[in-house]
């Protein structure tokens, strides 16, 4: 389901912050050697992703799935004096390109890179965090979320992604698309959790705002 137009969506991005120039090339080099370059963040919801964390000035910064980097690169952005974003993702192969282009970001002292299962690693992480996003295995969500949720603060601010899903949420769902269950089942849970004031976003493919109580 496209929720916008093309010529809308270019509007949209032609009247934002523009695309800086390091992560024009990661995307160019994510869609010509990576699959699945969809995946991406893209311009758009970058700049959205770097405002957000410019606005917060986090001094810890949570990433759950990394890809290519282009994430962690926006939303290192906004991290404040002596700040340090930690980021996972299961893909090893993906290692040398986020590398690559942390460094060429200028933030690569600020970005360590962990690579394995998000539930084995966040308990054993020593920080508390005030800016996470979660843009992972959708079935995974609730258990990232409880995860992340342990190593927040009251302020502190969780981001998921996707929780729209291609607009599979308001259609009839199939017994057999299990993640499109999982996240009307989160989507439902964020609304009424007593923990976090939640508002979601039409930002691209959905884009939860999640502030810890």
């Amino acid at each position: 389901m496209h929720f916008l137009s093309s010529v809308l969506e270019n509007y949209i991005a032609d009247n934002s912050a523009p695309e800086p120039q390091v992560l024009q090339d990661l995307r160019r080099e994510t869609h010509i050697k990576v699959i699945q370059p969809r995946m991406l963040t893209g311009h758009y919801q970058g700049r959205v992703l770097s405002l957000f964390s410019k606005l917060i000035s986090p001094k810890r910064i949570l990433e759950i799935g990394t890809y290519t980097g282009y994430s962690a690169i926006c939303l290192a952005e906004g991290l404040s004096k002596d700040g340090h974003l930690h980021t996972i993702d299961v893909n090893e192969e993906l290692y040398s390109i986020q590398q690559k282009y942390y460094k060429l970001s200028g933030n690569e002292a600020s970005i360590t890179q962990h690579v394995g299962d998000a539930l084995d690693i966040i308990p054993h992480l020593e920080e508390v965090f005030d800016l996470v996003f979660i843009d992972a295995e959708k079935k995974q969500y609730d258990a990232y979320f409880e995860a992340a949720l342990q190593k927040c603060r009251p302020g502190s601010v969780i981001l998921s992604d996707n929780v729209l899903w291609s607009g599979k949420v308001v259609e009839p769902v199939k017994k057999s698309d299990k993640a499109t269950q999982v996240l009307l089942e989160y989507n439902k849970k964020l609304a009424t959790d007593p923990r976090v004031e939640t508002v979601l976003l039409s930002v691209r493919d959905g884009l939860t705002l999640s502030r810890v109580k």
